[in-house]
């Protein structure tokens, strides 16, 4: 749909107003907007788009597009307001675009696996490169054959986002493509055989984008809600997003020794009296808050999750916590939740399958998990085995994929490496205490009707498991 205006003489600003809706078109990405495993919008496009809708007195209104070059197409067709999608400044579109001031500074890079030879040019690549399609780095790409590497060649992929093409290098589907750094920083940790060749520029501006023209009311309202936000805030926001990305998220056997002498001696206790009340092995939980927080009752998430398990102001909500960075709250608190996700699912899944699927969604979102659950199926594969499941959860990230589930978009790379991370944490607490690992008690029959958060598949998981963590 095209938007109009109600009559000629009302500029777009009047016109968002006067509808009492912004719309604003954006991408599934970690980079920009996605839901949460608690089932909350966030990102850092989603944070400032919230804001700018809020500051006007109107409701955001989101149109997830396939990718950035398909977001702003939206807002130059008429169909979106404005594009909030990591958009590349680029001046060949700039007679089409109005772009405004830099909200993000970010290096291209082109990134192939671990184990082939590093390219020292684009001159020098010796297998298939795939860039999105219509997007910046695309564009770069013509300029560069046009004007000096003639032979240049590359792919471009219509069906497959920035994130997606990363994990087909990481796979070995392909060998070279080019992304953002701040999006290369955040799959590393979960693909740690990707590696930066190099930087096919110093730095490049993200904006958002407008559709050019004499009516600049609405752009300028952005620009005074930038002014109003400053840079304090916006540099608060971007640390908020992408400050952490450059750590690794799995620690050696080291730094988990390390831990287990000077952190855990402190929270042990409190594992074991949690795992003890819900019949689950306390190292099982001890795991679980490695991986989370490495033991750190102080940890923050970029989504607001705090504390040893990470909860979210609805899971500690529902579970009557009232302090998530106390250690032994928390502890009680994501022992509890975790015993609620494993009771949920369905009797014919049996351990240890049961334990990993949990972990999942325990991850991810329940909901997810099912979407997940439902691919697997389809398939024709075991829909209550770890291991096939497994294999369906990277879908989530592809949108031939997730836009045929119930819950959509979800970092499905991401829960597999949780797993595979917890496991491992698990198994090495179980060889250091040298106790044999235990598997969780079965739940005891419900003697009063189950609560609201424990319905079956008819209701809506993120509804009635808003507090996903």
């Amino acid at each position: 749909m095209v938007l109009s205006t109600c009559s000629p003489e009302q500029s777009l600003l009047k016109q968002v107003r006067s509808i009492g809706t912004l719309r604003v078109a954006t991408v599934n990405s970690p980079t920009a907007y996605y839901i949460a495993p608690s089932g909350e919008p966030a990102g850092f496009e989603y944070d400032l788009a919230k804001g700018f809708a809020d500051r006007l007195g109107v409701t955001l209104d989101l149109l997830v597009a396939a990718s950035p070059p398909e977001a702003m197409q939206m807002a130059l067709e008429g169909s979106a307001h404005l594009a909030a999608a990591g958009i590349a400044v680029n001046p060949a579109r700039e007679a089409d675009v109005r772009f405004s001031r830099p909200l993000q500074v970010v290096v291209p890079q082109l990134v192939y696996r671990g184990g082939r030879r590093k390219p020292k040019s684009l001159a020098d690549l010796d297998g298939t490169l795939q860039v999105v399609a219509g997007s910046a780095y695309e564009q770069r790409l013509i300029e560069l054959r046009d004007s000096e590497i003639p032979d240049l060649k590359w792919e471009a992929s219509g069906d497959a986002e920035y994130e997606e093409l990363l994990y087909r290098v990481s796979s070995g589907e392909i060998d070279y493509t080019i992304a953002s750094s701040d999006l290369v920083s955040i799959n590393r940790r979960y693909y740690p055989n990707l590696r930066v060749a190099f930087a096919l520029a110093d730095s490049q501006d993200l904006a958002w984008a407008f559709r050019s023209g004499q009516d600049t009311s609405l752009y300028d309202a952005a620009e005074h809600y930038f002014e109003a936000v400053g840079d304090d805030e916006l540099s608060r926001l971007r640390d908020r997003y992408f400050g952490h990305i450059e750590q690794v998220g799995s620690y050696g056997a080291l730094t988990l020794a390390t831990h287990l002498e000077t952190r855990l001696p402190k929270y042990q206790a409190a594992f074991e009296s949690a795992g003890q009340d819900v019949g689950l092995d306390w190292r099982l939980l001890a795991a679980i808050g490695y991986q989370e927080s490495h033991w750190d009752p102080r940890a923050t998430s970029p989504t607001g999750v705090r504390g040893i398990m990470q909860l979210t102001n609805a899971t500690a909500a529902l579970l009557k916590i009232k302090n998530r960075e106390d250690p032994e709250q928390s502890i009680a608190g994501g022992a509890a939740y975790f015993r609620m996700l494993l009771d949920k699912l369905p009797p014919e899944i049996t351990e240890p399958d049961r334990t990993w699927l949990t972990l999942a969604a325990y991850n991810i979102g329940y909901g997810h998990l099912l979407d997940a659950r439902d691919l697997t199926r389809e398939q024709g594969a075991d829909q209550n085995r770890w291991l096939d499941v497994r294999e369906r959860l990277p879908l989530l990230t592809q949108r031939k994929w997730y836009a045929k589930t119930r819950y959509g978009y979800a970092r499905g790379h991401e829960a597999v490496t949780y797993v595979g991370n917890v496991r491992t944490y698990y198994d090495m607490l179980v060889w250091m205490t040298g106790v044999p690992a235990a598997a969780p008690e079965p739940a005891a029959p419900a003697e009063t009707p189950p609560p609201a958060t424990l319905q079956p598949r008819e209701k809506d998981p993120l509804d009635i498991d808003s507090p996903i963590l």
